[in-house]
């Protein structure tokens, strides 16, 4: 049965209670947990298998408004949109469903800028629920492909590489909080059991936007069956990353995480 899994950012439970009825009565299976916003025991992935579920065709985050506004919160929501789009494609579809107040995806987290906005109070919100549960998304040429992984005992890792049809002549990896602990060459899709790296660079020093970062690196030759991962120590709000650059050619992308 297809479904759609709700995160709901309280524990208020009667607005929750209001959406998951509205989702059931046009035909859809409906489940979901309550948020835990505890980013040292990287709760946010806690969604991670019902999300990755091929039953479950959205995903909606509800909640007051000011939660979206929670510095923690909106990290672990990037984080876990990272993982799912990881996972599932950046056509997956995301509503975000403010229970009251007003939200704007412009101000979101990058990767949550494309979700749909709906307000629980719009008396056609279950019809748009299903329109985006039913709808192929048109998914954007980003030139990369990026992934997440929480792992128990090993920590926070993330994988950048090449998207299809394209290469790259080493690869980099920034961060403005925090530092990168470990890193790594190996096929995509999985950590590394084992890895070879091709001249490391570690501790290279960068800005972005008046910001300072501190990034790692390697001049590995990635195609796009080939990722780079590192391991982070904190929890940054942006990150940096790319084709290593050649020159001052620098073919590189930034997200926001915060």
């Amino acid at each position: 049965m297809r479904k759609v899994w709700i995160t709901a950012l309280t524990h208020d439970e009667a607005p929750t209670h209001t959406l998951m009825r509205t989702v059931a009565t046009y035909g859809l299976g409906v489940d979901g947990h309550f948020w835990a916003d505890d980013l040292k025991n990287m709760a946010w992935a806690a969604a991670s298998e019902p999300l990755e579920s091929k039953e479950t065709v959205l995903w909606v985050v509800t909640g007051p408004a000011e939660s979206f506004r929670s510095e923690s919160i909106r990290y672990g929501l990037a984080m876990l949109t990272l993982l799912l789009q990881g996972r599932r494609g950046l056509g997956f579809p995301v509503a975000i469903v403010p229970s009251d107040g007003e939200v704007a995806a412009a101000q979101l987290p990058t990767p949550l800028r494309s979700a749909e906005v709906l307000a629980l109070s719009n008396p056609a919100i279950g019809p748009k629920l299903v329109a985006l549960a039913s709808t192929p998304v048109k998914v954007p040429e980003t030139g990369y492909r990026l992934g997440v992984y929480a792992v128990t005992g090993i920590g926070t890792w993330i994988e950048v590489g090449p998207a299809k049809g394209h290469a790259w002549n080493g690869a980099l990896v920034g961060v403005d909080a925090g530092e990168i602990s470990a890193h790594g060459v190996g096929p995509a899709g999985r950590l590394p059991e084992r890895a070879v790296v091709e001249y490391p660079m570690k501790g290279l020093k960068l800005q972005l936007a008046g910001r300072d970062l501190h990034a790692w690196a390697v001049k590995n030759a990635l195609s796009e069956g080939e990722s780079y991962y590192v391991r982070l120590t904190d929890c940054p709000s942006s990150i940096l990353f790319g084709a290593f650059p050649e020159g001052d050619d620098a073919d590189l992308f930034t997200l926001q995480l915060r």
